[in-house]
């Protein structure tokens, strides 16, 4: 089955139009002001503009107020909703879209337990940890702690790169794999060049 490829950290129209151009499948957007990568909803919305179908936008949010998160929904497009936080599956559900939820790899994590806690959650992205950081560090973890025979879909992320892709998704043949500072000339800003040596990476492994 081909992996499908999500390009995080959008903040530029021009980026969301070259990503599909490269063949993502999703691009994300960060709701998290302390991020480098964060967006208002008016940056979102411009974004967005003009996407073509079946590209899937994502919301990431951390800990984010309901109020905060309804209030993305109401104004611009979300598909999918990607909770980076401490949140409860309680937290993660009640806003008419499909939701993923981020786990840091910290020691000692059990997925199994975490893919039971979170029954209702499309896929579980699996990301490096580093403490009092939810994610986007570009820090990878041990690809071997992910059980062979984890249930449900796995979104792989955490310090990819065009460099790494290939091999990542050899290794652990996940559904999907999230990239954002890999494929980055500064924060915020996504190179065309890695874009497609990334895309070039995951066909080549899923051949």
């Amino acid at each position: 089955m081909r992996t499908r490829v999500k390009i995080c950290g959008i903040t530029r129209r021009e980026d969301a139009l070259e990503a599909v151009k490269q063949g993502a499948d999703a691009i994300g957007l960060v709701f998290y002001p302390p991020s480098p990568r964060a967006v208002s909803i008016e940056q979102a919305s411009r974004v967005v503009e003009g996407l073509p179908p079946f590209i899937t936008v994502t919301g990431l949010f951390v800990n984010a107020e309901k109020s905060r998160i309804a209030t993305v929904l109401s104004q611009t497009r979300i598909d999918l909703l990607q909770f980076h936080g401490n949140e409860s599956p309680e937290a993660c559900e009640g806003y008419g879209r499909p939701y993923i939820k981020a786990i840091r790899m910290r020691e000692g994590v059990d997925l199994p337990a975490l893919r039971r806690r979170y029954p209702g959650a499309a896929a579980l992205l699996l990301d490096a940890y580093t403490e009092g950081v939810p994610g986007g560090t570009g820090n990878r973890f041990d690809w071997d702690r992910i059980p062979r025979d984890l249930d449900g879909s796995i979104i792989l992320a955490g310090g990819l790169s065009p460099e790494n892709v290939e091999s990542a998704v050899r290794q652990v043949r996940p559904f999907a794999v999230d990239v954002s500072g890999g494929v980055e000339s500064q924060k915020g800003v996504k190179d065309p060049a890695k874009m497609a040596s990334f895309m070039r990476g995951v066909r080549s492994a899923s051949e």
